[in-house]
């Protein structure tokens, strides 16, 4: 059984999940603090507030914290686009990478034609 644990452990599959979710952890905490820190206090100045966390709205003994809310959505927003852009420089690096293994692949007059294919769709 320890055996058995031992090779589930060490799986490369188990370690690289572990390795992006302390590295994506560490990119959230880099997106908190530029919410926290640059953009918000930005937007707020725009407004005439410090932060964002004082904007509430009492009714009776409560309060309504939609400062707290907007903070959070901004935050979400942020982090949405720089998991966009990650997704995208990778798509594009494996499009990339794809478009070289085929042209490596591919017989000589093949890569030849693509050549003057690429070249001829260059001059129009």
């Amino acid at each position: 059984m320890l055996e058995e644990f031992k090779k589930f452990i060490l799986q490369g599959n188990l370690i690289e999940i572990a390795v992006g979710l302390i590295l994506a952890l560490k990119v959230k905490d880099v997106v908190d603090s530029l919410v926290a820190d640059v953009i918000t206090p930005i937007i707020a100045a725009a407004g005439g507030q410090p932060n964002f966390d004082s904007l509430v709205i009492d009714i009776g003994d409560g309060e309504i914290r939609y400062g707290a809310f907007l903070n959070t959505v901004l935050s979400l927003l942020i982090v949405g686009f720089v998991l966009f852009l990650i997704v995208k420089a990778y798509n594009k690096a494996m499009e990339m990478r794809r478009a070289s293994e085929s042209v490596e692949d591919a017989p000589d007059d093949i890569v030849l034609l693509r050549e003057i294919r690429d070249s001829l769709q260059n001059r129009a």
